[in-house]
């Protein structure tokens, strides 16, 4: 199997978290659970509408990869057999994304660094290593995917983020 192949087989298998964890900040302006988990510990920004809908897009990404499982494409940059694994596994990763956002905020307040300022590779890592630690309690991936995961995502959370902030959906580019 080439590098480029297991690239995209390891980003498709964390699809669920990638989507779960843009997703609080794509839904930020709907009226619904806006109430903050732990405002004096996470801050106002960490609310229950963020903790549900990540799950919720965790189980539909999941769910869709699914239904996708069987065409030749799909098949092909799938790491799993979808088949044989729950929309738990989605859920794990999707919730587990946002978990990691929380931890990750805990920490952000106790050394006192404020809601939105950048704490680099934190912000760039916490959702990626709270994904993977849920879902290995269904699913461990390899070694080198656990890596791939680790090297791509915080790029790609700067290039969403560079994104959000043009399409006026985040206020900083970071």
């Amino acid at each position: 199997m080439g590098l480029g192949l297991l690239l995209l087989q390891s980003l498709y298998f964390f699809l669920p978290a990638y989507l779960a964890n843009m997703a609080p900040e794509l839904i930020k302006k709907v009226p619904i659970l806006n109430y903050p988990v732990w405002e004096r510990k996470l801050g106002k920004n960490k609310t229950w509408r963020g903790l549900v809908i990540s799950g919720l897009v965790g189980i539909l990404v999941f769910w869709i990869q699914q239904i996708l499982y069987p065409f030749p494409l799909f098949y092909e940059i799938s790491l799993i057999d979808y088949s044989d694994f729950s929309l738990l596994l989605g859920f794990l990763l999707g919730f587990g994304a946002i978990l990691g956002d929380l931890v990750k905020s805990y920490f952000k307040r106790k050394n006192q660094i404020k809601p939105g300022d950048s704490w680099i590779p934190w912000d760039q890592l916490d959702f990626v290593i709270g994904g993977l630690i849920l879902s290995w309690f269904l699913y461990v991936p390899k070694v080198e995917v656990v890596a791939l995961i680790f090297l791509i995502s915080p790029f790609l959370h700067l290039l969403f983020c560079r994104l959000g902030f043009h399409l006026k959906i985040k206020d900083k580019k970071y």
